[in-house]
């Protein structure tokens, strides 16, 4: 079974939905769906569900993986993002080309590397800038997709993704 939190739309039992994230491309149709152990016909937006897809399937299943109607979202592994950096007290700290964050989205947690624009050099604690990210692995992303970053460890930030890289 998959679990989660549905973000927006709906899922019934036989609609067919895409696993979107590392190792992507597989499909399944939607066996069944529960809401607090008990079975449902189907659940909407902001519900808390486990859906049932084919043995085959779920044991392909990872940790920030997405499901979603098929084609309706892709995986990605670099875009552009505005990141807000926390103050030195909560764990901020300068962020600057070549550093290697950990990003927070969704569910998935994944290492990436950050590229400012050219003639920046840093960003600083309390301070919002442009960042371009490579990511390690591909994950689930849409513009305006927001997320927590981590730096030597410690909660240094968040952001918003702004463009996509192709």
């Amino acid at each position: 079974m998959a679990a989660g939190r549905i973000e927006r739309g709906r899922v019934r039992k036989g609609d067919r939905v895409e696993i979107v994230g590392p190792a992507t491309g597989l499909t399944a149709v939607v066996a069944d769906i529960e809401h607090c152990r008990v079975r449902i016909a189907e659940a909407r937006a902001d519900m808390n569900v486990a859906v049932l897809l084919p043995g085959s399937v779920s044991g392909a299943l990872d940790r920030g993986q997405v499901l979603a109607t098929p084609g309706s979202i892709s995986a990605r592994v670099g875009f552009t993002a505005d990141i807000d950096v926390l103050s030195e007290e909560h764990g901020g700290t300068e962020i600057g080309s070549g550093d290697r964050l950990q990003f927070h989205v969704r569910a998935a947690a994944v290492l990436g590397t950050v590229t400012l624009p050219e003639g920046a050099d840093v960003v600083r604690p309390l301070h919002r800038g442009e960042v371009a990210v490579t990511l390690d692995q591909s994950v689930a992303l849409e513009e305006g997709q927001s997320f927590a970053f981590r730096h030597h460890g410690r909660a240094a930030g968040s952001g918003a993704v702004t463009r996509l890289a192709r």
